[in-house]
């Protein structure tokens, strides 16, 4: 078994605690899904926030999803002048013997514009 890095991204519509733990709790649940991944595979998480973001943590969200015992981080994102606003970004280490190639990315909401290529499905 490999660690094998888990990417996704999402934006929220509103700096308030309720809208960063729904988009960060439904962005983990579908990477979740997507990938076979549970507290017990994985390593560790990093979150990113970007600066106009500051009204909660997104490991909250993953505490209440079962990750209480996984190693949390959160950060904030480089502010480089007309990047995407309210987005908050994840990175998973997952234990899995999945080839790199067969993790599956989740961009939701505005991140899609991130990585087009790994578009999801947004909370409705």
């Amino acid at each position: 078994m490999q660690i094998r890095g888990v990417r996704g991204a999402t934006s929220v519509f509103a700096n308030t605690k309720e809208e960063i733990l729904i988009q960060t709790g439904y962005l983990l649940e579908q990477l979740m899904k997507a990938n076979d991944m549970t507290a017990d595979n994985v390593a560790s998480i990093f979150f990113s926030l970007t600066e106009d973001l500051n009204a909660e943590f997104p490991a909250i969200a993953a505490r209440k999803l079962g990750f209480s015992n996984t190693p949390l981080l959160c950060l904030h994102e480089v502010n480089v002048p007309g990047s995407l606003p309210r987005c908050i970004r994840v990175l998973v280490h997952l234990n899995s013997d999945r080839a790199q190639s067969d993790i599956k990315h989740v961009y939701l909401n505005d991140a899609k514009t991130l990585r087009p290529e790994f578009a999801g499905d947004d909370k409705s």
